[in-house]
């Protein structure tokens, strides 16, 4: 965000930590905007961000190193909260004077902190002479303290579980309450910003879409916007909030390349077009992108060229439409975070937007990215706000590749109109069921495999569906969807009987990892 809209708000420090972003996660939960940053800018950050409190992150390194990761010393003389985490607590303790002890037996798992004293990061929640469950994962740990803190909470394993400077209000705590495994975390979490760091919690969806709106005309002024629309939540809610900050100067470009699901064209054209009346062009190229992949079996070699055909039909129409100076993408802030390791430089894979990745350069233009400040659910929640249908905001994840990679082998017309009709009786029936929010992603899978079955009093030989369903939070790690056999039974039934091609229904019942969630 532009400095001058920033909220209120709390910087936390990445020193690599694989859960970092759930502080951030639970900070905007308490309704406190936040921030991470990598350790090597936090300096920077914090210039910009004026933050009200700062959070040091867990992390993999040790503070005994002989060039360890540290936080600027200014931090601890700016007059404002700071609550160290794991190696944050370590790295405070260690910078402030006191001692860490390197390489020790460590806690790994669940642990339970016994609280000794009243102390203002769990006031209103643990009380002297509790015991509570959290989740520690650190070989290191404090074992002398920096002049001014005191113990407030002991484990076995962590003698300096929860240590606490009331009058600097500097806290360290040697477990992650970022993590579900922490019960009380989160609380802990919301009472370190609100209560110790004085923030209202008033940073909401309603907020953010004025700020942003003001954000986009300031940026776009009399300019034009150009948008790629892909079907998906993320690109739809980014054109809607442009379109409400600069109306017509917003074009979207939607390429329908043939491998969408039953009726999605139709669905997204009919919003766009006529609920928002959004100046929408929408190109049929199902021809250009079927003829390309005839042949085609290698699943890299289906994205690759799925990518590139992309890109040069929306570059063409762009040209059409004229005088864009800016071009929309709806990047989300986990694509931000990961494009930059904790230590300040590129990370192994940056991510790049499937539908417009390598267009800014190519066309001249400048990005527009006004969903960058958000994690997955708030893009929803912020749908919502902007009076998106729940039908639409609530969507599970599609590939921009689309069916061409729940297509193992070669992709056809014929075998797009097989699978869209299995995965519409498919997904018909997890909503029939009350299912469908609770999975992160279900869809059925063509297979390359004919196998024999019998229908009526004839031999068929046809194509085998597989189903799948996971459940996640990131998309990161996801568990298989635990459906009854009954439910499995029913959909297997239509899908044989209602679906000319398919005689046969499997369930995939693998884990990423070791599996992806999509089969290619």
């Amino acid at each position: 965000m532009d400095a001058e809209h920033l909220p209120d708000s709390i910087l936390i420090v990445d020193f690599g930590s694989q859960v970092t972003q759930l502080i951030a996660r639970r900070v905007r939960e308490a309704g406190v905007y936040s921030e991470i940053v990598p350790f090597s800018s936090a300096r920077e950050a914090f210039d910009r961000l004026n933050p009200k409190g700062i959070i040091l992150s867990g992390g993999p390194a040790s503070v005994n190193d002989d060039d360890p990761p540290l936080a600027p010393d200014e931090f601890y003389e700016a007059g404002i909260p700071i609550l160290g985490i794991c190696y944050g607590q370590q790295v405070m303790a260690k910078q402030l004077g006191g001692s860490v002890l390197s390489h020790d037996m460590g806690e790994f798992g669940r642990a339970f902190v016994d609280v000794d004293t009243d102390c203002t990061l769990f006031d209103g929640m643990w009380k002297p002479g509790e015991r509570h469950q959290v989740w520690m994962s650190h070989g290191d740990k404090v074992t002398e303290l920096a002049p001014g803190f005191s113990t407030v909470a002991t484990s076995d394993g962590a003698p300096f579980a929860i240590t606490a400077d009331e009058d600097r209000r500097f806290y360290g705590i040697q477990f992650h309450p970022e993590v579900v495994h922490t019960p009380d975390g989160a609380k802990l979490l919301a009472n370190f910003v609100r209560h110790v760091c004085g923030l209202a919690g008033d940073w909401t969806m309603a907020e953010f879409r004025k700020t942003k709106l003001e954000e986009i005309r300031a940026q776009v002024g009399d300019g034009k916007v150009i948008c790629g629309l892909s079907g998906g939540v993320d690109s739809a809610v980014a054109a809607v909030l442009i379109h409400e900050a600069v109306g017509d100067q917003l074009t979207c470009v939607y390429v329908d390349h043939g491998l969408m699901r039953l009726n999605e064209t139709e669905q997204v054209v009919s919003l766009f077009r006529d609920h928002y009346n959004i100046p929408l062009v929408a190109v049929d190229a199902e021809k250009t992108f079927l003829d390309g992949l005839a042949g085609v079996t290698d699943p890299e070699k289906k994205r690759k060229f799925i990518g590139g055909a992309f890109i040069d039909l929306f570059e063409a129409e762009a040209k059409k439409v004229g005088g864009a100076d800016f071009l929309a993408q709806g990047t989300l802030y986990p694509d931000v975070i990961e494009s930059v390791s904790f230590t300040g430089g590129p990370s192994v894979t940056i991510k790049s937007h499937h539908n417009v990745g390598g267009l800014p350069e190519r066309m001249n233009m400048e990005l527009v990215e006004p969903l960058r400040e958000l994690f997955k659910d708030e893009v929803r929640d912020l749908g919502r706000e902007l009076g998106l249908p729940e039908g639409f905001v609530g969507r599970h994840p599609f590939p921009g590749p689309g069916l061409a990679i729940r297509i193992p082998g070669e992709v056809t017309k014929e075998r797009c109109d097989i699978l869209r009709k299995a995965d519409a009786i498919y997904l018909e029936e997890i909503r029939n069921a009350g299912l469908y929010d609770a999975i992160w992603q279900a869809f059925a899978v063509l297979l390359p495999v004919k196998t024999v079955g019998v229908m009526g009093d004839g031999r068929t030989y046809d194509s085998v569906c597989g189903l799948r369903a996971v459940t996640s939070t990131d998309g990161m790690t996801a568990d298989v969807y635990p459906f009854d056999a009954s439910f499995l039974t029913r959909v297997a039934t239509r899908i044989v009987n209602e679906v000319q091609g398919i005689n046969r229904v499997v369930y995939d019942y693998t884990s990423k990892p070791p599996g992806t969630i999509e089969w290619e």
